[in-house]
């Protein structure tokens, strides 16, 4: 059975409710439930009374799940609750297209089996499987991009408890520069992202007011600190946080427009697979497309991944950035040619 989120979630308010022998649950108190759980998950309610009595028409019918609802007379009201108070809609067996569903489900879960850090999966897995009688398929057909071999994903799952929780940690992080030194750093997790096949934990560090990220496979230790009262995230909106850039690093910068001309034979492929969701086909005969980021290492390796097949036109400021980039290149790989240029007579020997 399809229902979309809002429709699962006023029907299992109203089931709530007609389970319920404490209190008396008329129309109005069932539009109240409804909005309730929809201002929880959703942020946002507004349910009339004519939705809840097509929500309760279709849970009555054999489309739905032919619930037993008793209507009892209250006076001039009436409220509704279940014949049988042990009843629910979540007992009900599984149809067809929903087993088909689930073992989908099942059979995608199970390429994650056997990473590290993933011991949970394990039993969420085989606890669907035993419940509904749905053993997933070992025909395997389905790849995900993964490297077991990273470093750092024994890390991965107290790394999402402690940003579910609210738990501070203790981080002792190696860093790339400086001599590759470890720092340790006191950060209050928030959020975690994949990109590029590698983890990201992004949070506050004590006495810092911007936001940070560690790449899970430089963490060299971790624990919890119990002794640091968390401090909440009250202004970022991570589900948009990440929409002006290229992967994980975000810059306080303002969005710049940047056009790129791609080759013929790559324009297609491009087009297909966008390098951003901003990404525009400006000059479809010239093959000129438009995307509007704010700049970083991941857009450089972006484009450059594209060698000659891409070309920054503008703006200038970033055009002359990847010029520099490719020009350092190319004195590791033709020093000759310099020497060339800087000695005639060594070239003409």
């Amino acid at each position: 059975m399809s229902t979309n989120k809002n429709a699962a979630i006023r029907y299992q308010a109203l089931d709530k409710c007609f389970r319920d022998r404490r209190y008396r649950y008329y129309i109005d108190d069932l539009i109240d439930a409804c909005d309730e759980a929809l201002i929880y998950y959703n942020g946002t309610g507004g349910v009339s009374r004519r939705q809840i009595f097509e929500d309760i028409k279709f849970m009555e019918s054999e489309t739905g799940w032919s619930i037993p609802l008793e209507r009892k007379k209250d006076g001039k009201k009436v409220y509704y609750r279940y014949e049988d108070s042990d009843f629910s809609i979540n007992q009900q067996p599984l149809t067809d297209e929903e087993a088909q569903q689930l073992q989908t489900v099942i059979l995608t879960l199970s390429r994650f089996r056997g990473l590290p850090s993933n011991e949970w999966m394990e039993e969420v897995i085989s606890n669907l499987e035993w419940r509904f009688n749905l053993k997933g398929k070992n025909e395997n057909i389905i790849g995900f991009e993964q490297n077991p071999n990273l470093k750092g994903l024994e890390y991965l799952s107290d790394v999402i408890d402690a940003a579910s929780n609210h738990q501070p940690l203790r981080i002792e992080y190696h860093n790339y520069k400086n001599g590759g030194r470890d720092i340790s750093y006191i950060i209050h997790p928030y959020y975690v992202k994949q990109y590029n096949n590698r983890w990201f934990l992004l949070g506050r560090v004590d006495g810092r007011e911007d936001i940070t990220n560690l790449a899970l496979d430089r963490i060299v230790s971790m624990s919890v600190a119990p002794d640091v009262a968390f401090v909440p995230n009250d202004s970022i909106d991570f589900e948009h946080y990440f929409d002006d850039v290229v992967g994980v690093t975000v810059r306080p910068s303002t969005p710049e427009d940047i056009f790129l001309q791609v080759s013929e034979d790559r324009f297609m492929y491009v087009v297909s697979k966008p390098l951003h969701q901003t990404q525009k086909i400006i000059d479809e005969n010239n093959r000129i497309i438009r995307i509007k980021v704010i700049p970083n290492r991941e857009l450089d390796q972006q484009i450059l991944s594209y060698g000659a097949d891409m070309e920054v036109l503008t703006p200038d400021s970033y055009r002359y950035h990847v010029q520099k980039i490719i020009e350092e290149n190319y004195k590791k790989y033709f020093p000759m040619q310099d020497d060339c240029i800087d000695n005639v007579e060594l070239c003409t020997r």
